[in-house]
């Protein structure tokens, strides 16, 4: 009996053990991105106003202004790097798990590997060789096409890992019932995987959402409203790469509030969709 209670205080000291040193290990990769979070909001957000959100960047050596037509512009191009990535990517990753043959699987899945490791600049100089020169200027379809290509070899492998969790027997009970293969793979493996394929794209755009290399090269950046898809256009990333390597202190000012305003953005969408995404899934995850 005494043995039995030796033993079992300690299993209990052996399990708090590793709980702590668990839980330290989760604080140390939590605390760089809440050191990241306390130095954007102490040094950005007495900058962050109604102005800021409205107004035109002011010209050179002028104190004030805002980032109205760089967060527009971030959402423009997030928003139809999105039409090109996420349809690609989701249905090569359908393609990868539900189709194809062995080899030519492996093949893709190692360039998706591959790509995924791609330098942002790589792709910024690619594009600007597929569509920059060819147009003879920049443009928001250039800047859109470079980030979309950014997102889909993620989208993909993300989407193919989550139908590959997918048990199989729920392919073989729906064959069973002579359900076409489209029919399974449309409304039973993919809503199943819906949950894991959305936060495989919030991932994408989250990554994306902050680049700047590859819009120096395509986008290019503009002080006003963009009224043309063909023209280049201000984003968030830009902006705050031109202020924080100007000679102006007001400008540094302004670069950590776009700074704070765009990591805000990219967690307002995770959590956004998060919560959208909660109840109409909760009963299948």
């Amino acid at each position: 009996m005494q043995v039995s209670k030796h033993h079992h205080h300690w299993r209990k000291l052996k399990s708090g053990c590793v709980s702590i040193v668990c839980f330290a290990c989760a604080l140390a990769v939590i605390a760089p991105l809440g050191l990241v979070l306390f130095h954007l909001v102490r040094l950005g957000a007495g900058s962050v106003d109604w102005h800021f959100f409205t107004a035109l960047p002011k010209p050179v050596g002028e104190v004030g202004g805002g980032m109205a037509n760089a967060i527009v512009g971030t959402l423009t191009l997030l928003g139809l790097a999105a039409l090109l990535g996420v349809p690609v990517g989701v249905l090569g990753g359908i393609y990868l798990s539900e189709y194809g043959s062995r080899r030519f699987n492996w093949l893709v899945r190692f360039m998706a590997d591959i790509l995924n490791g791609t330098p942002s600049i790589v792709w910024g100089v690619v594009v600007y060789a597929l569509l920059v020169i060819p147009m003879k200027g920049f443009s928001v379809y250039a800047g859109a096409v470079a980030l979309g290509f950014m997102m889909i070899p993620l989208i993909l492998r993300t989407t193919e890992e989550m139908l590959t969790l997918v048990p199989n027997s729920y392919r073989e009970a729906a064959y069973a019932l002579g359900i076409a293969r489209w029919k399974i793979i449309l409304h039973i493996v993919v809503k199943i995987a819906s949950k894991g394929i959305v936060t495989g794209v919030l991932l994408a755009l989250a990554r994306v959402a902050g680049e700047t290399a590859p819009l120096l090269f395509t986008a290019f950046g503009n002080r006003f409203w963009n009224h043309d898809l063909k023209e280049p256009i201000a984003a968030l990333p830009l902006q705050i790469f031109t202020y924080a390597i100007s000679p102006y202190e007001d400008w540094h000012r302004q670069a950590w509030a776009g700074a704070l305003v765009l990591i805000l953005m990219v967690l307002a969408l995770n959590i956004g969709v998060r919560f959208l995404t909660r109840g109409k899934f909760s009963a299948r995850g």
